[in-house]
């Protein structure tokens, strides 16, 4: 009996998902993990081959939005996942997490915290076609409502929390909770509803794409809509 093995499987539908169905995977339950989340509940991607001319039938070039609804631990919000035609990560790897207080970019053994103030008074453009009187009534009405305080203006800045230097990395940390699971009769986090919920939401990108419309999907019961 011959096995063939194919090193770029993920190039091919025959044999796998794209990079979308190897990689956003581990995106999405990293994510879902941080937030506590089920999930994204609708998808949009967009993309071709435009490089590669080896046979591929999978996109090398793609953006795909996803539409996470507003639940218990979180507001709702977009995400972009993004593939280039150099590397799935598209140019970079982590996240971002970009709020009202500002953003939080999280890599595989830092995250950083940058702290902005987010206007709450109109300025500029905003305000340049009420007359004089008007803008002077306008920021005076704002005043009193007392938006941006000091201390909002003084909680400001980046701050950097990095893993110690004798951290084994997240690869223990998935051995070690899974052995330890199997050892106490326990639970691994990453159990067989958590790991549908990532796999069915990196899928969505295919599905979109294929279909070239949006695509939605409950992420509680996991099924497409």
């Amino acid at each position: 009996m011959i096995t063939i093995d194919f090193f770029r499987w993920r190039n091919y539908q025959d044999y796998g998902t794209g990079v979308a169905g190897d990689l956003f995977v581990h995106a999405f339950s990293t994510l879902n993990y941080v937030i506590s989340s089920d999930g994204p509940n609708r998808a949009l991607a967009t993309g071709g081959l435009r490089y590669w001319k080896d046979g591929r039938d999978v996109p090398d070039v793609s953006i795909t939005l996803y539409d996470y609804p507003k639940t218990e631990t979180h507001a709702p919000f977009n995400a972009a996942f993004r593939i280039n035609f150099i590397a799935g990560s598209g140019g970079g790897g982590g996240f971002k997490l970009i709020g009202t207080e500002g953003e939080m970019e999280i890599g595989q053994n830092s995250v950083t915290v940058n702290r902005s103030k987010l206007g709450m008074e109109p300025s500029g453009y905003s305000m340049i076609s009420f007359t004089e009187d008007m803008q002077a009534k306008i920021r005076d009405e704002y005043a009193a409502k007392k938006l941006d305080t000091r201390a909002s203006s003084l909680a400001t800045g980046t701050t950097t929390w990095q893993a110690p230097r004798d951290y084994k990395g997240a690869h223990y940390d998935h051995f070690f909770n899974f052995f330890t699971s199997i050892r106490t009769n326990g639970k691994v986090i990453q159990d067989p509803k958590f790991g549908l919920r990532a796999a069915g939401a990196a899928l969505l990108a295919n599905e979109s794409y294929s279909r070239k419309q949006p695509v939605n999907w409950n992420p509680t019961e996991m099924k497409l809509i």
